[in-house]
Order: structure tokens, then sequence, then C-alpha cells
């Protein structure tokens, strides 16, 4: 085989082998997403989906829903709904709150994830309008009301596995988000040396 021959299959192997490195490393970058839109698409995992219009049929069937709020450690705020359950018909929409309370002295900002139990209800439970994974920046002391904007989706009564389904819960939990801040304002690091 000539040299030639040799080094063009070198560099080809080259290139396959860095297309596929830096295809996995594009791959991992985009899999929270990719998997965060594929549960709202699908309700998979109990994750709700979002929806741009109510539904056009209500059912004199009801079903309650409770609503939860938690906050992670590290993130101090008072978060809760106004309230703790509604029994609704499904397939109407409501609109309920949740409260957000910054109970430190400094500015805290938060983004808040959900999920919905029984897992099954997920791909039912439609939200029109919501606070979640929006970063949520509250002043010391400063209070905030939050809405969603939901409904049940009637094709619940028609599969097998959540026709059944008598409660449903919607719980939040909000975690401490630190805003990215431009390089220019990155603080330069200590020189150790120059300390000396």
């Amino acid at each position: 085989m000539a040299k030639g021959t040799q080094d063009r299959r070198n560099g080809l192997v080259v290139v396959v082998c860095l297309g596929i490195f830096f295809g996995m490393i594009g791959l991992s970058y985009a899999a929270v997403p990719l998997y965060r839109m594929f549960c709202q698409v699908t309700g998979y995992g109990g994750t709700v989906r979002e929806v741009e219009q109510a539904s056009g049929v209500i059912l004199d069937q009801t079903i309650k829903v409770r609503f939860d709020g938690n906050v992670a450690s590290g993130l101090a705020w008072d978060f809760k709904p106004d309230q703790r359950d509604v029994v609704m018909k499904i397939g109407e929409t409501k609109q309920i709150y949740f409260h957000a309370k910054n109970t430190s002295d400094k500015e805290l900002t938060g983004q808040a994830t959900f999920n919905v139990t029984p897992e099954q209800a997920g791909a039912y439970f439609n939200k029109i309008q919501c606070f979640c994974f929006t970063e949520t920046t509250l002043k010391p002391g400063e209070e905030l009301e939050m809405p969603v904007l939901f409904f049940v989706d009637p094709d619940i009564v028609k599969d097998r596995e959540t026709k059944s389904i008598g409660t449903i819960t919607l719980s939040y939990t909000f975690y401490p988000h630190e805003k990215t801040r431009p390089v220019a304002d990155a603080k330069k690091p200590v020189d150790a040396a120059a300390k000396l």
C-alpha cells in the first residue's frame, strides 16, 4: 500500500474519531433540554404537558387536584400554594396561585421544577400558564404571587390505567439559581505569587 494512501486513511480515521468525540459532547449538552422537551410532550415520568389553549370538552365527572410547594436547601424562601386542593370538572380550566416570599436579607433567585403524581396522570394534566423553569428573583422580604392555569384532559377517563384516578397532586420545588454574569464582570483570580 502506498504511503499517500495510508496517510489519507489515517487522516480519515482521525477526522471520524474527532467527529464522534465532538458529537458526543454536543449530545451530552443537549440531553437535558431534549429529555425535558420529550417529557413535556409525552407526559412521561409525571411531567405536565404545556398547551396553548383550554379544553373544548368539559365532563360532568369531577377530579380532585392537590397542590404542594417545596423549597430546596440553600434558598431562604417560604413557598406554598394559596389553597391545598380544588375539586373541578374534568376538562374545566382552573387558575390557582402559589405564594413565595424571600425571608433572607439579600436578593435571591430561584427556579422551580414540577411533577405530577400519579405519574400516569402527567400525560393528561395540561398547563396553559405556569412559572416553572423561569428564573424568579426576589429582593429581601419581597413577596410574589404566581399563577398556574391548567386543566385535566377529558381523555383521562378513556385510558384503562387512568380512568379510576380520583386525585392528582401537582408538586413544585424551588431550587437556588445563580444568575450568570458576563465574563467582564467576573472577578479576577487572586494570584498567590503576587501576595508573597
